[in-house]
Parts: structure tokens; C-alpha cells; sequence
């Protein structure tokens, strides 16, 4: 009697992806934004796209539904190959997008806006009573309980994103892209989101979901997908890829390659030094949790963290560009309320935006023009600058940071990025502040100009002036900080000395949270 044979079971294979990208290229004047990125999205999964700012992710969702154009490469959906002609051709393909600020009309109905453009009618009229049975039978299909009939924009965010995604399932999305979705949701409604989420991952929907919480990218999503500077890093199983490992392959570092910096002398800072500022629980509810920060005269006090841990939202708190609305904080030991940046500036405390051309120079104005802008602001405007004073201050700050040309009369929209910084810089100085607050002061600008202004902060806090410096690299902060505070998911997570910074530490931080929320 022969052994009976059993037939091996057949072999499992991946679904065929309903997205396909391949060789991704698209650029800009003087910029490449995308560089031959591939990217795939299989039906049933959440997938997470990582990358700091400036990787391509929002450049690639654009590319994907339809927003822009590519130089090169290929975009499959559901195995045919395609050329969107905008984003109503990609909705048409079956790609539906939920942005962070929701695109819906607050003034309808929730039903209205779930079937906004495909309204079921009678007799050349629209059939509301149809329209509202459908979106009940929406909503309940996703274990949502909201009044068809209820206003939209009487509604919290995180119900009207909600509503966005039972639009997105009335139009048979095969794919779901998340943009920033949890960015204003509390752990509850983050919970409610994650739960409908899931659900529309049994059914086989595919999930681009884009968040900068780790924490949340490691609960709701199966791969990930990371980018740097407009090229592929990889594509990666949760799984298989640990925390730290995925802020290294962001910020762009082999974990073997971490190792302690050496730092550039500085002058020590006593702790007995009176602080130029201090804050106690300063907070912001939905931009950062209440934290301590204490900054003295001639000290370089570091914010690290990834892109959305709360960096810019506390300097902007610091300097009374958003209000806070818990703690309080003292400026040369007298306790102050900075109800606009003219009260922080009146204080002695200067502010360089990351976004220097939304927020910090006006591009139609001459070099002139743009540097004295924020002294003449302090004086107010009934107190002219005298135009000596003015030219005196202007032709010295301009040999002083090297700026290029060197001409006060030039259009600072012409100059390069570079010198557009050294510009905003020396605006603040001008002032003579006793705080100076730095959000990413050399992104975007090239090595030569980079260095110039690393030196500068160098400079300034060993004549004394108290600095907040902000970076996406890590190098650049430890090199030039006294102090680093590591920010994680709007909380301060640890404060390290110059002696405990390191990249492989603070990484960890940012990847773990450390023991306990400081």
C-alpha cells in the first residue's frame, strides 16, 4: 500500500496593485521636486508615505490625482495606464482625497455635500427625500450617526472629514488618500477615524495615509513608503522596520553611521544667569502641549524633531505670532502677556519665519526696504527712520553679513536664496534683540551661504545673545546648540545638555518618546 501523497497548497500571491508609479520625475524652476520615484499601492492595506518637508510627498499625491503633470515616468490605476488631466479625472479613476482642511461646503447639509454633483432627481428636480435615505444608508454602512439633514460646518472637524469619506465611498473609491487627517483631532476622534479606516480596509479599499505621528503611522498603517529630497528611500513593511530606523532613513542616516558630533566650543552658560526668557507650561491646545523653555543671555537653546512634532508652533508662541492659551512667561524676569508679534518685538525678541518669502520678506521691496522693516515697525510709524540713519545702518549690516550684491536699491525678489536669508537676518539684528528665534534659517540655501549663518548664530550667542535655533538636521542643531529640547507629537519629550546630545540619541527620542513626556 503506497503512502497517500497530499498536493501542496497553492501558493499565495500578492494582489496586483491598483496604483503603480514608476520613474516619477517632475521639476520646477531651479528644483527637482520628484527624481524617477516608484511607488505602489495594493488594494486592502493602509499604506503610509514618510518623508520630512521637502521629500515629495505632497509633489507625488498631486502627481496621483491629477494636480500636476509629470516629466516622466508612468502612473497605472487599476492596471491601465493613465495621464489625469486633473484632479476630476482622477475622482473618475476611483482616487478620492481627504485633505487635512476639509474641501466640502460648510453652509449645506451633510447630505448635500455626500452627494454633492450626483444628486438623485425626479422630474428634473432634485429628489431630496432619495438624497437623504441614500446618505443614512452611507453613513450607517460606516457606523456613523449624524443627521443627514444636520449642517455641515455646525459639525467638529473630525466628523466633517468623516463625511468627506462616506463622499468618497458613495463614488466607489478604489483608493483613499488621507492627507494630514489627525492634525486637529483629539485621541477620541482619532479613534472614530482609525475605526471607519479599518473598516474600508476590509473592504479592499486602498489607504494613502500621509501623518507626521509616528505613533499613529505604527496603529493604523500595514507599509510605508519613505522619501528624501525628492528620491526614493524604500518601501517597507511595518513590521520589519523599527521607529528609529525610519526617522534614520528620513533625516537620511545609517544607523551605523550615528555617531557623537564633535561640538564647536562654547562658553558656558550658568545656571545661575538670569534668563532673557522663560516660559511655564506655554501651550497651545491642538498646536502644542504646555512646555517649559528657558533661554539665557548667550545661549543656544536647539528645537528638534521631525516636521509636525511642534518646532514652529512653539516659536510661534514665543514670539506672540499665535496666542497662547495656558502657562505664562517672563522676559527679563518681568512677567509679559504677547498678545501680537509688536508686543514681542517691543520686548526685545526677533523672529525669523521658516517660510521667509510667505511670511518674512516682501518681494516688491528693495533690499533697503526690507531690512529696516522691523525697526521702523518698533517706532512706529509716525517716527520715521531719517534717512541717514537708515542708509548708515543698511550699507553696515549688509557688509557685515555679506549680503550680495551689495547694492540697498536692488529688489530683494532677485537675490538668491541664500542672501534672501542673510537679508531677514539682518532685519532682527537691526533691532538689537536680546532673543533672536531661528525656524529653519539655512533650508534651501546652498553649503557656501550655510555656513555663513551657522557662524553668525555662532557668533552672536558668544556676544551674548540669547537664541532659539530650529533645524530639520540634526548635525546643524547639535553643532550649534548649549541645549536641545526634543519635540515629539507636540510635546517636549527630553531636554539634553551639550554634553548627553547626540544624533543617535535624539533620534531614539523622536522615534521612542523617551521614558516620560518632560
Amino acid at each position: 500500500m503506497t503512502a497517500a501523497t497530499t498536493a501542496p497548497p497553492p501558493r499565495r500571491t500578492a494582489p496586483n496593485p491598483v496604483v503603480q508609479m514608476r520613474g516619477i520625475e517632475i521639476g520646477f524652476p531651479g528644483v527637482k521636486a520628484l527624481d524617477g520615484v516608484d511607488f505602489r499601492l495594493l488594494p486592502g492595506e493602509v499604506h503610509a508615505l514618510m518623508g520630512e518637508n521637502g521629500a515629495g510627498k505632497s509633489t507625488l499625491i498631486k502627481a496621483l490625482t491629477g494636480v500636476y503633470g509629470i516629466d516622466a515616468g508612468t502612473i497605472t490605476v487599476r492596471g491601465t495606464e493613465t495621464v489625469f488631466s486633473g484632479p476630476g479625472a482622477a475622482q473618475e479613476a476611483g482616487i478620492a482625497t481627504v485633505y487635512q482642511e476639509v474641501n466640502l461646503c460648510p453652509n449645506l447639509s451633510v447630505a448635500e455635500n455626500i452627494l454633492l454633483g450626483r444628486e438623485p432627481r425626479r422630474w428634473a428636480r432634485i429628489d431630496r427625500r432619495t438624497m437623504r435615505a441614500r446618505a443614512r444608508e452611507l453613513l450607517a454602512g460606516l457606523n456613523l450617526d449624524v443627521d443627514p439633514d444636520s449642517r455641515l460646518g455646525d459639525h467638529p472637524v473630525a466628523v466633517q472629514q468623516l463625511v468627506a469619506i462616506a463622499r468618497a465611498v458613495d463614488v466607489d473609491a478604489a483608493v483613499l488618500i488621507l492627507d494630514e487627517p489627525t492634525s486637529s483631532l483629539d485621541a477620541g476622534e482619532v479613534a472614530e477615524l482609525f475605526r471607519v479606516v479599518r473598516e474600508l480596509r476590509e473592504r479592499g479599499v486602498a489607504v494613502l495615509f500621509v501623518s507626521h505621528f509616528l505613533d499613529q503611522v505604527y496603529e493604523i498603517a500595514d507599509r510605508a513608503t519613505i522619501l528624501r529630497n525628492g528620491k526614493l528611500v524604500g518601501e517597507y513593511p511595518l513590521v520589519a522596520l523599527s521607529r528609529v530606523e525610519m526617522v534614520a532613513k528620513m533625516v537620511g542616516h545609517e544607523l551605523a553611521a550615528l555617531t557623537d558630533l564633535d561640538h564647536e566650543p562654547h562658553g558656558d552658560v550658568s545656571a545661575q544667569v538670569e534668563p532673557v526668557l522663560a516660559a511655564s507650561g506655554l501651550g497651545r491646545t491642538g498646536a502644542i502641549a504646555p512646555t517649559d523653555v528657558t533661554v539665557r543671555p548667550g545661549e543656544v537653546l536647539g528645537l528638534a524633531g521631525l516636521l509636525g512634532s511642534g518646532r514652529t508652533e512653539l516659536a510661534r508662541l514665543l514670539f506672540g505670532a499665535d496666542r497662547a492659551d495656558s502657562g505664562e512667561m517672563e522676559i527679563g524676569g518681568r512677567t509679559v502677556r504677547l498678545r501680537s508679534p509688536l508686543t514681542a518685538v517691543a520686548e526685545g525678541v526677533a523672529f525669523c519665519s521658516e517660510d521667509r518669502k510667505g511670511e518674512g520678506l516682501i518681494g516688491d521691496l528693495t533690499v533697503r526696504d526690507n531690512l529696516v522693516l522691523a525697526l521702523q515697525a518698533r517706532r512706529g510709524w509716525a517716527r520715521r527712520i531719517p534717512r541717514r540713519t537708515m542708509d548708515e545702518l543698511v550699507e553696515r549690516w549688509i557688509a557685515a553679513l555679506d549680503v550680495r550684491p551689495a547694492n540697498p536699491d536692488a529688489l530683494i525678489r532677485n537675490l538668491s536664496g541664500g542672501n534672501q536669508q542673510k537679508c531677514l537676518l539682518a532685519r532682527w539684528l537691526i533691532t538689537e534683540p536680546r532673543l533672536l528665534i531661528l525656524d529653519e534659517p539655512t533650508r534651501g540655501i546652498d553649503i557656501g551661504a550655510k555656513t555663513q549663518v551657522q557662524k553668525l548664530v555662532a557668533d552672536l550667542s558668544a556676544d551674548g545673545l540669547a537664541v532659539v535655533f530650529i533645524s530639520a538636521e540634526l548635525e546643524e542643531v547639535l553643532r550649534l546648540s548649549d541645549r536641545v529640547a526634543v519635540l515629539r507629537d507636540r510635546y517636549k519629550v527630553a531636554e539634553l545638555g551639550r554634553e548627553d546630545a547626540c544624533v543617535g540619541r535624539v533620534m531614539e527620542l523622536i522615534a521612542s518618546g523617551g521614558d516620560d513626556r518632560a
